[in-house]
């Protein structure tokens, strides 16, 4: 079996020193897939991926996370970031203030090489709108363009591993599944994605395999399509077992789930 290109292995992260966000989580990513990571408000999935890209100072307190088999737990977030690393965080991360080509100009930082108009025009020809919206502040942006320039200037980092952390959070249905088209080009492109989502339809429809995570613990692994046949994950995250059983006139209540 080949060697994973993530490996995340039993961590421990703390919260303010004492609270555990994360207890004994282990992973593995494979390289070209694209692995979503699905779970509750609270249920410790921005604090994985901030502490895979050594974005929480002395964490994990316990533990190993390595990526092409180097150990980079404990290292600094540049220097993870120079390996391939390029995160992706919830608000964007954007500079509101420049303007498009300016963001993108940024994520073209420090490269020397001839792949960049290849490159600049792989973003374009993905999100024709930031060719179109070149010299308009990032922060007039509607939230679905916001997405796409940070994707966008992501990718201008030739990442080998992509984290995204909720894509779609705030986004019509329309523009998220615009976002999650882009996301499967971008995997075609041989991009390892590890994608932390609450729309679990939409990540496990996009996702080769996956993980649920609940208080700070993973509670079922599997491909997608085991994530999505599972009756706990269709009730629960699905809203399908809900649905069902509504159909059909039975009561309805809350079971208990068996992880």
């Amino acid at each position: 079996m080949t060697t994973p290109l993530l490996r995340v292995s039993t961590i421990e992260t703390l919260y303010v020193d004492r609270i555990y966000a994360l207890f004994g989580v282990s992973l593995e990513v494979r390289e070209g897939e694209i692995f979503t990571v699905l779970g509750p408000n609270g249920a410790g999935k921005t604090t994985l991926l901030r502490t895979i890209a050594g974005l929480l100072k002395d964490q994990p307190k316990k533990g190993q996370i390595f990526f092409d088999g180097r150990r980079i737990d404990g290292r600094p977030p540049e220097a993870i970031a120079r390996l391939g690393v390029v995160y992706v965080p919830e608000d964007r991360g954007l500079f509101r203030e420049l303007t498009v080509a300016e963001n993108l100009e940024l994520g073209l930082w420090g490269r020397r090489d001839d792949g960049v108009a290849q490159d600049l025009d792989f973003v374009h020809g993905m999100f024709p709108i930031l060719r179109e919206r070149a010299g308009q502040q990032a922060e007039t942006l509607s939230g679905g363009e916001q997405q796409m320039l940070a994707l966008g200037r992501a990718m201008l980092r030739r990442p080998r591993l992509l984290m995204l952390d909720e894509p779609s959070l705030g986004l019509a249905p329309r523009i998220a599944k615009s976002v999650y088209e882009a996301l499967a080009t971008i995997g075609r492109t041989g991009t390892t994605i590890l994608l932390v989502e609450q729309n679990a339809r939409l990540a496990l429809q996009a996702a080769h395999r996956g993980a649920i995570l609940e208080a700070g613990r993973v509670v079922l692994e599997g491909t997608s399509e085991e994530l999505m046949g599972n009756e706990d994950v269709r009730d629960v995250y699905l809203g399908v077992g809900a649905a069902e059983m509504a159909t059909r006139g039975w009561r309805l209540y809350r079971k208990r789930r068996r992880w």
